[in-house]
């Protein structure tokens, strides 16, 4: 299964220290780990939400679960038809990024009228991701 994630800057850093392979933990007020399962949906929350707030940068992520594994989950609609994901509570991170398939990729990069820092021109990425 295909799935999304938009993220921000920092999630993004984690993500690439993990080289590419799995999602941070989620933090104390965040129970659940919601991927998307369409590019547009992401997009809209990278493009319309993360650039407005802490690092004024938002990402698209794409990658592939066991479609065993993911179907085991619920999709949820929360808002129109393009508006599916699947909840993972934070508890079952760690499981849920075992069933990735090869490794997670940034599908798009968008920056807010705020944002600080260096982006490289051929990754369209900020310096500080490194791709492996």
């Amino acid at each position: 299964m295909i799935l999304y994630r938009p993220v921000g800057l920092k999630e993004l850093e984690l993500i690439a220290q993990s080289d590419f392979k799995a999602f941070p933990p989620r933090l104390p007020e965040q129970p659940i780990f919601y991927p998307v399962l369409n590019f547009e949906y992401a997009e809209q929350i990278a493009r319309n939400w993360n650039t407005k707030s802490n690092s004024f940068a938002g990402f698209v992520t794409k990658f592939e679960v066991e479609s065993d594994y993911a179907n085991k989950f619920e999709v949820q609609t929360v808002g129109s038809r393009i508006h599916q994901e699947l909840w993972i509570p934070a508890e079952e991170l760690a499981e849920f990024n075992r069933h990735i398939i090869g490794r997670i990729t940034v599908e798009a990069a968008y920056y807010g009228e705020n944002f600080h820092g260096e982006i490289d021109p051929e990754t369209n990425l900020p310096t500080t991701i490194k791709l492996a």
